[in-house]
């Protein structure tokens, strides 16, 4: 029997993604290869210079700094390119490169990466600060922690604090300590998923949104209660449902209230809708239309994002 994705899966498919976004879930095509380039050990020129030697194309993605793509067909030959096994460049989705940008984080600032592994989102932080100041990045998963150390350090990352620890009690054990906070949340998945892959959606079911919106309500709430009074704290996620995201922003509204705000995104040239205030007879907060639903677009993956800032 050929299996079939869950009911519930397909109408939200149908619900949150146009027409175009929908037929690009429902069958997997190559896309190009995103990277961006690191400055933490390189030039960006020479970088450039060396994978043109490898054969790589790479073209510049519009409104993201240092990001380039490169043809689906040479995929293998960047892979293999010099600067990529030396870490001067890191292979990421463009949707992903969003979070550190939204973030913005200076040199010499206290950062916390509140969900680190496997690091690509760490490594952006620590290259816009220049390897200057202090960046916190927690794990609790024992081999996703050590591809995290070794993914920072093949990168040149020095400014990192690595801490195998429950993200959830980060809060609570350095309250208002940090400069600015990202928790690029542990979620279902969605955006991932391709209907045409059975192995993408095999476990997915309203049950496990249902239980990872309640960790992910757990986590943000303690990535604010860890940033400074005046912090930016960035949330994201790769799902699409709303529990994972506009709900989790809700909560944190409702639970905190005047203590937390949302601000609005600037991201120019990503394919953004903003988030809904409403959901299967659920009402968010207004301020959730600030946030931000990536639709993938053939070159950007499906993506959440809300930017916060704890009010002092």
């Amino acid at each position: 029997m050929t299996p079939t994705p869950h009911p519930d899966l397909l109408a939200r498919l149908e619900a949150l993604l146009p027409p175009e976004a929908r037929a690009r879930v429902e069958r997997a095509a190559p896309q190009p290869v995103a990277f961006h380039l690191l400055t933490l050990r390189a030039a960006p020129q020479d970088t450039l210079a060396e994978l043109a030697a490898a054969g790589v194309e790479p073209v510049p993605l519009p409104g993201r700094r240092l990001a380039f793509t490169a043809p689906h067909a040479q995929r293998d030959a960047l892979t293999r390119a010099a600067p990529t096994l030396r870490g001067d460049l890191y292979i990421l989705n463009p949707s992903s490169m969003l979070p550190p940008e939204a973030l913005d984080p200076l040199p010499g600032e206290e950062v916390l990466d509140l969900a680190a592994a496997p690091g690509g989102k760490s490594i952006a932080l620590a290259d816009r600060m220049q390897n200057q100041g202090r960046l916190a990045c927690v794990e609790p998963i024992r081999p996703r922690f050590f591809r995290l150390k070794a993914n920072l350090e093949r990168a040149g990352v020095t400014l990192a604090s690595l801490y195998m620890a429950d993200g959830t009690a980060v809060g609570r054990k350095v309250p208002a300590r940090f400069d600015r906070v990202l928790l690029d949340a542990p979620c279902s998945s969605e955006a991932r998923m391709r209907l045409d892959d059975p192995d993408s959606w095999a476990h997915w079911t309203p049950r496990k949104v249902a239980e990872t919106s309640r960790k992910q309500r757990k986590l943000l709430l303690s990535a604010l209660a860890a940033a400074k009074p005046g912090a930016r704290v960035l949330y994201s996620t790769c799902a699409l449902s709303p529990e994972e995201n506009e709900a989790v922003i809700h909560h944190a509204l409702h639970t905190l209230g005047p203590q937390v705000e949302v601000l609005p995104l600037h991201l120019p040239h990503a394919p953004l809708r903003p988030g809904l205030t409403t959901w299967r007879g659920d009402d968010y907060a207004p301020a959730c239309a600030l946030t931000a639903r990536v639709v993938p677009d053939g070159v950007y993956d499906g993506f959440f994002l809300a930017a916060l800032r704890r009010v002092s």
